[in-house]
């Protein structure tokens, strides 16, 4: 019996061995076809919405198979954003156009001030821009020669027995 048990052995290891080299006759392994069939998406023209409707993705044993869905979604995704880029190109360009045909060449030209406006700044003796929205705070011009008050900061004031200079 024991002689028995290791014939039957020793034949089921180098039935074992044998499968797993493969006998030497052929290659290790040969290389699987590729399993996208069809392209779901047209490739000799932009997608359209009869091709979204149409699309149906090939299904595997754990759902979706997940080459073909990240393929679709990221031709769908570039082919928006192209579209978004050239949609947005023709809006400025219409903005553009009308813009230019409502205002004329005078668009960025600077308004004209009127008289009191001018006085006001030259007798203020400061630069500022020539118009300014009522909604923006008016700044009070500086004292020639000294810098603004910081009343949060006490250490930059000068104090009063400071100023003598000693």
């Amino acid at each position: 019996m024991f002689w028995f048990l290791l014939l039957a052995m020793v034949v089921v290891v180098a039935a074992v061995t044998l499968a797993v080299i493969g006998g030497g006759r052929s290659a290790i392994l040969q290389d699987v076809a590729p399993e996208q069939l069809v392209d779901p998406l047209p490739a000799t023209r932009p997608v359209g919405r009869a091709d979204v409707e149409a699309l149906r993705l090939p299904v595997a044993a754990r759902g979706y198979r997940m080459t073909d869905v990240d393929e679709a979604l990221g031709r769908l995704g570039a082919e928006l954003a192209e579209r978004d880029a050239r949609i947005a190109e023709l809006e400025s360009a219409l903005a553009g156009a009308q813009a230019t045909r409502a205002g004329g060449p005078d668009l960025l030209k600077e308004p004209d001030l009127p008289q009191e406006h001018q006085e006001h700044q030259e007798h203020q003796g400061r630069s500022q821009t020539p118009w300014q929205a009522p909604w923006q705070p008016q700044q009070e011009p500086h004292q020639q020669g000294q810098p603004p008050a910081n009343p949060g900061n006490s250490a930059a004031a000068p104090r009063p027995d400071e100023e003598g200079g000693r």
